[in-house]
């Protein structure tokens, strides 16, 4: 493992210098070498740098190998998610479609207790889990701090997201397609 050529000293480092060293993290990242806190927190301190050696230090204890090595891991990595991006498009074509409502319906609320506008009957969905809102020509998707999370495209949200048709959403163990409606 050699240590990333940058030059130390009291000298600022230059964009491409920052861009190297993301790079590495990036690679230390996708090879599981470093957490995602500590990915996010080096990069911090790549990005707020004010010498090369601050660079060296983020960078430090990663493999900062050449050109050839770099390919090999990221085509290793991007092999390696074509099985997960497949198995999720596979399993996103088999999901039951929840149709979004009329552009003027204004508010859907999703969960347990009656009166719901969609009612999920499963534990894993608490009594007032979400609501879907019609804001600025689109539909906005909002967990009402369920205990068991809203996800949007296999991603857990807080707060509200855009939603469209297409849009994996779970609710609790529920997984739905949204469709246009």
């Amino acid at each position: 493992m050699t240590q990333p050529e940058f030059p130390t000293g009291a000298v600022r480092p230059s964009d491409s210098e920052r861009d190297q060293a993301l790079g590495v993290l990036r690679d230390g990242a996708g090879s599981g070498r470093l957490s995602h806190d500590t990915f996010l927190g080096r990069m911090d301190i790549v990005l707020q740098a004010t010498s090369r050696g601050e660079l060296d230090a983020a960078v430090a204890g990663l493999p900062t190998g050449g050109p050839v090595e770099r390919f090999v891991l990221r085509a290793v990595g991007r092999v390696s998610a074509f099985g997960d991006r497949l198995n999720r498009a596979w399993r996103s074509e088999r999901l039951p479609g929840l149709s979004l409502p009329q552009a003027g319906a204004g508010l859907l609320t999703i969960g347990r207790i009656p009166g719901s506008g969609l009612r999920l009957h499963d534990a894993s969905v608490s009594r007032h889990h979400a609501e879907l809102r019609h804001e600025n020509g689109g539909w906005v998707l909002y967990d009402l701090g369920s205990t068991n999370g809203t996800h949007v495209n296999g991603r857990r949200i807080a707060g509200g997201i855009p939603v469209r048709p297409g849009d994996q959403v779970r609710f609790g163990n529920l997984e739905f397609r949204l469709a246009a409606p």
